[in-house]
């Protein structure tokens, strides 16, 4: 029968557990995330901590029957128990100081909790639902609930489900929400949120469904750690996305996580995963119609640079750290015999990452990110290899399914249409389109990686064909592996545009296209596009090829990076006139490794066009800087796109001053925000910006008006202060090395960027910007002046920046700020304040930034003795992710993620082994034998347990012996210790008082401790005199190794001492036995010293001294050799 119950429960303050309020249970707690490195706290590597980790993880994991709750069902309840019975437990508890999951927003000041504005709300990552209160939290429980929330008179509860009445409480202070969260209604939704209900109308046509609840909430709070969480009818957003009619910028970034929210209420709130590994399919189809959407607001040019973007980062991470695995849950199926190596195919994907990726609260955070971009992308593939009408149909099939499941109750066994997994998915999409995908599944979903491709292509112009030969050559690279299947090309040729499928099958595949045009070189023609529309050509650069452009895969159908060879007059024809918005982005990387004057021509109409998509016309702006500043030597003329900036925004009497602001075209807003950036960027041949440029930056804030604009210039101005940064270059000065920075020393052109910066800063105290936009770029150029030497390196203004209470994107610009300054002129101080932060800080928004800033650009390279790579730093990270962050696994995993960049998987370097601790404990600073630990490997004065020869006794002989030694020595190796010399008391380090008597009895144990000693200290052996005023010093000679017959003779002095006493005492019988007994105990040694190789060397070291070496914390006057010998 069922004896216990187990249900997750963190941080909470259990007082009662009840059945049917009439037994009351015992119960257990158990959190292994409090320390999860419980039974190794010596390794310090992240291979271990990744094993315990995920151990952790599954041991309170509700799909596995697990909690750290465990309620023990008692004897005489045990027939409350049955099958089909319900049962119900009541649980009283409280939940006092949260370290994660609920977060108070309580700004400072004088006031009642109303008028400061304070609130308090829930978030969490994924399923931890647990933080707040005790539940079963899996992604497969949907259940309904029945939530009442009593708060003060002033406040107003928000919650998940239908709010069905407020009640006062009987002294009319408080107040109690009713919320039921139950088999959902569905009337039209009315929203008065702008734009949102036109997100609600695009989806419900598109889904051709409802909306599956009854009501819709968005609630906005302060210090979210994310921008939007997605709750069952309602979703909590980030302040931070809140703007006026008047800002460009924020449109559209909040008006997509809005409607990202949205479809996140059809799919992952009221459809779920089944399971975790199954969040791919609610987090990409959720994305995937959020992209619908997006194309609809911003246009498909907009939508498609998008997707490229998310490719591209997949791409960068999967090459970086290893292939992404959707589903992890289940192995693909194995590939063919018939193909070639099957088994290396099978297995080369099948990256390890340096944390475990069966558990969301154990991945990176970094990895969840590109692995919601990834599902996106494979949800769109599908999209590409059934069509867009069948997959929304089988959308609209989950839905309906799950619709007509949510009105029945629990027992009909038709719940399970509310959730969601990879294989419901597959059957699905074979049961209305008749396609099996499980292939695809198996090689994108369940297989982690993506494909590589390069293309090299030769004209033969007998047969009039192209050879084009593609390679995947990569496929050994981290994150690559070998694709196989169809791939398209489209040539662009004389007469049009024409699309070839090749069947790849080996990583070198060689085919023959025949052209469909003849080459008509020194002809002017119109072209016709894949648009349809005829364009006119100038083709004198071109070749005897009739082949204009060539592109790979043009659709983007699968995860690939391509490399596409050929000359740059093609790279320029594909700029000029191909329509596509990605094949213009891939033409401008091409062309900045060819700086010639027909390139710069072809950026510069780009810029100028005013039928190009305006992002592309930005990227056009930022690639013709790289091609002058390649071009500087041969170039006459103005710098580059200073005329052009001139002729689109200058007055028209006055070119040199722009015009008023006017914003209405959106394009030319854009372009104007990037043109002053990408010219800051120019260089002379001289390696400096044109003084010709920095004027012009500094005209354009001189003439600056939006009195008429209808649209905010803080991103504008902003803009402009980047263009500042970029324009300054290392100082050029002959003041002597060493001098003081100081105001006169300044360059002429530093001096200017200075002042208008803190004009601008000081301006922004009494005049914010929206999101203080300004005062961000205005700290980075600071830092930007610091780094290239024009002012003095201080971290102070960067740490008044990023306290707590400052808006929060201004606090990680000055947090990047700290981050940079650690990295190249920081002290420990400097990243201890760091640490401080990102332990104690309360926005776990900003802890969780600063982290990623810290893993983006670590103090330190891997490997590298740097100053800043001490123990103790590698113990601090450890000990916090390890037991510091039991209730906040984002935070958690962003430590897991710093401890690899600065260490790897390996234990870290500036850690001491244990074993090479061992081998060199010998080699310590002699002390007075009185504090030795018979756990480390050094040399005892009292023989281990387990080894059978006798103790020896420190007798006045060896003490004699000893005074002997040291009285020979040379007097210039002699240092005198008076017996009450004042002890400098080092930090870290027990000071033992010399005044205490020394036993007869043999040393007291006493456990070493390492940091007793510098990282770069050598610690020597001595010789150790009494507690008196007898010298102590080195003996010369005495790191000679000597032969073991010298070290037995030393040795051997005391012990006839001790040997002929024992024999008095019966040496008038069983004599003849002891010679047995002696080689008894020889064999015996031995074989413990086979056993144990520490006790080996241990008794090896006891034979050449008796009382030579012991541990570095024996007595006052070790430490004062310590001090002595490190000075």
């Amino acid at each position: 029968r069922l004896r216990l119950l187990r249900l997750n429960a963190k941080q909470c303050s259990v007082y009662k557990v009840s059945l049917n309020d009439t037994y009351e249970a015992k119960f257990f707690y158990f959190d292994p995330f409090l320390d999860i490195c419980q039974s190794d706290t010596k390794t310090r590597s992240l291979e271990t901590f990744s094993k315990l980790h995920l151990a952790a993880a599954q041991k309170v994991d509700a799909d596995l029957n697990a909690g750290e709750l465990a309620i023990v069902i008692p004897n005489e309840a045990a027939h409350l128990v049955g099958e089909g019975r319900g049962l119900r437990v009541s649980i009283e508890f409280s939940l006092e100081n949260p370290a994660g999951g609920v977060h108070f927003a309580i700004p400072e000041g004088e006031g009642t909790m109303t008028e400061l504005a304070a609130h308090m709300y829930t978030y969490c990552h994924e399923n931890s639902s647990r933080l707040w209160f005790p539940c079963v939290d899996s992604f497969a429980e949907p259940c309904t609930w029945k939530l009442e929330f009593t708060v003060d008179e002033s406040m107003t509860a928000v919650s998940c489900g239908e709010l069905v009445e407020v009640v006062m409480t009987p002294d009319l202070r408080q107040k109690t929400f009713h919320y039921v969260v139950s088999t959902p209604l569905m009337p039209l939704l009315k929203n008065s949120v702008r734009y949102i209900h036109e997100a609600f109308e695009f989806y419900e046509e598109t889904l051709s469904t409802r909306y599956p609840f009854s009501c819709y909430k968005q609630v906005f709070v302060d210090e979210l750690q994310v921008d939007v969480s997605a709750y069952s009818t309602m979703s909590i957003l980030s302040t931070h996305l809140l703007h006026s009619i008047a800002i460009i910028d924020q449109t559209f970034v909040t008006r997509t996580i809005m409607s990202k929210a949205i479809a996140e209420q059809f799919f992952g709130c009221f459809i779920s995963m089944q399971h975790w590994s199954d969040t791919w399919l609610a987090k990409g189809i959720a994305e995937y119609l959020c992209g619908l959407y997006s194309k609809k607001c911003f246009g498909n040019n907009d939508y498609r640079e998008w997707i490229q973007s998310e490719l591209a980062q997949v791409v960068h991470y999967e090459e970086q750290y290893g292939g992404i695995v959707l589903d992890c849950s289940q192995p693909p199926a194995p590939l063919p015999v018939s193909s070639s190596q099957p088994q290396t195919v099978q297995r080369q994907p099948e990256i390890l990452h340096y944390f475990p990726i069966r558990s969301l609260h154990t991945m990176s955070p970094k990895y969840v990110e590109a692995m919601r971009r990834k599902a996106h992308l494979v949800i769109r593939m599908l999209e590409h290899r059934i069509g867009q009408e069948l997959l929304l149909q089988v959308f609209n099939k989950q839905l309906a399914l799950a619709t007509n499941a949510a009105t029945t109750k629990i027992g009909s066994g038709l719940w399970h249409h509310l959730l969601i997994s990879t294989d419901v998915f597959t059957k699905a999409i074979f049961t209305v389109t008749g396609k099996d995908m499980s292939v695809f599944m198996d090689q994108w979903v369940r297989t982690g990686g993506h494909a590589k491709f390069s293309l090299t292509s030769v004209f033969n112009r007998k047969r009039n064909t192209i050879e084009l030969e593609i390679r995947q050559d990569s496929v050994n690279q981290k994150g690559v592996r070998k694709y196989v299947g169809p791939l398209l090309v489209q040539l662009q040729e004389l007469d049009g545009t024409f699309k070839h499928t090749l069947q790849i099958e080996n990583t070198v595949v060689k085919a023959d296209i025949t052209c469909h045009s003849k080459s008509r070189r020194n002809k002017k023609k119109k072209i016709p596009l894949c648009t349809g529309e005829e364009v006119d050509m100038d083709l004198t650069p071109m070749n005897d090829s009739p082949v204009l452009w060539i592109r790979l895969d043009p659709e983007m159908t699968i995860l690939r990076s391509v490399n596409v060879e050929q000359p740059d007059f093609q790279w320029q024809f594909q700029l000029r006139h191909e329509r596509d918005v990605t094949a213009q982005l891939d033409a401008i990387r091409a062309l900045e490794k060819y700086a010639t004057p027909a390139t710069r021509l072809a950026l510069t109409d780009t810029i100028e066009n005013e039928q190009c998509f305006y992002k592309v016309r930005c990227q056009a702006a930022t690639c013709l800087t790289k091609v002058a500043n390649s071009m500087a030597t041969s170039w006459q003329g103005p710098p580059a796109m200073l005329t052009m900036f001139r002729k689109l925004f200058g007055s028209f009497s006055a070119p040199h001053i722009i015009k008023q602001n006017n914003f209405s075209n959106f394009q030319h807003y854009f372009l104007q925000k990037t043109i002053p950036v990408a010219m800051a960027g120019l260089r002379t041949s001289h390696g400096i910006c044109p003084p010709e440029v920095i004027r012009f930056l500094l005209d354009l804030f001189k003439y600056n008006d939006n009195s008429r604009n209808h649209y905010s210039d803080n991103y504008y101005r902003a803009a402009l202060v980047d263009a500042l940064g970029n324009a300054i270059t290392p100082v050029i000065s002959v003041i002597q090395q060493g001098s003081a920075i100081t105001a006169e020393n300044l360059s002429p052109d530093a001096k200017l960027v200075l002042e208008e910066v803190t004009r601008l800063l000081n301006l922004e105290k009494h005049l914010p910007s929206y999101k203080y936009s300004v005062s961000v770029s205005c700290l980075k150029v600071i830092r930007k002046l610091q780094k290239c030497g024009h002012l003095p390196p201080s971290p102070n203004i960067y740490r008044s920046y990023a306290t707590y209470g400052q808006y929060l994107d201004l606090r990680v610009a000055a947090m990047e700020c700290l981050v940079d300054f650690v990295k190249v002129d920081g002290r420990w101080q400097d990243l201890e304040h760091l640490l401080d932060l990102l332990e104690t800080d309360p926005d776990p928004m900003a802890r969780h930034l600063l982290a990623r800033l810290l893993i983006e650009n670590p103090p330190f390279q891997r490997g590298d003795r740097h100053r800043l790579d001490k123990e103790k730093l590698a113990e601090r990270i450890w000990n916090t992710m390890n037991s510091g962050l039991a209730s906040d696994s984002v935070l958690r995993c962003d430590l897991v993620d710093l401890y690899y960049a600065l260490y790897g998987l390996k234990r870290p370097l500036c850690l001491p082994t244990p074993e090479l601790q061992a081998i060199m404990k010998p080699q310590k600073i002699p002390q007075i034998p009185r504090a030795i630990s018979p756990k480390l490997t050094t040399i005892p004065t009292s023989a281990p347990e387990n080894v059978s020869a006798p103790p020896p006794v420190a007798s006045e002989s060896m003490i004699e012996s000893q005074k002997r030694k040291a009285d020979q020595l040379s007097p210039d190796l002699v240092v005198k210790v008076e017996p009450k010399t004042e002890i400098i008391e080092l930090p870290d380090v027990d000071i033992i008082s010399p005044s205490l008597p020394l036993s007869n009895d043999g040393p007291v144990p006493k456990k070493s401790k390492t940091e007793y000693y510098s990282d770069n200290s050598v610690s020597l052996p001595g010789i150790m005199g009494s507690t008196g005023s007898n010298p102590v010093g080195f003996e010369p000679g005495m790191f000679k190794q000597e032969d073991d017959s010298q070290n037995k003779t030393k040795t051997d002095q005391p012990k006839p001492k001790k040997r002929k006493k024992d024999k008095k005492k019966h040496k008038h019988k069983h004599k003849h036995k002891h010679n047995k007994d002696k080689d008894r105990d020889k064999d015996r040694e031995k074989s413990k010293e086979k056993k144990d190789p520490n006790i080996a060397r241990v008794l090896h070291v006891k034979e050449e001294t008796q009382e030579t070496l012991s541990s570095p914390d024996s007595s006052s006057n070790s430490n004062l050799m310590n001090i002595d010998s490190t000075m």
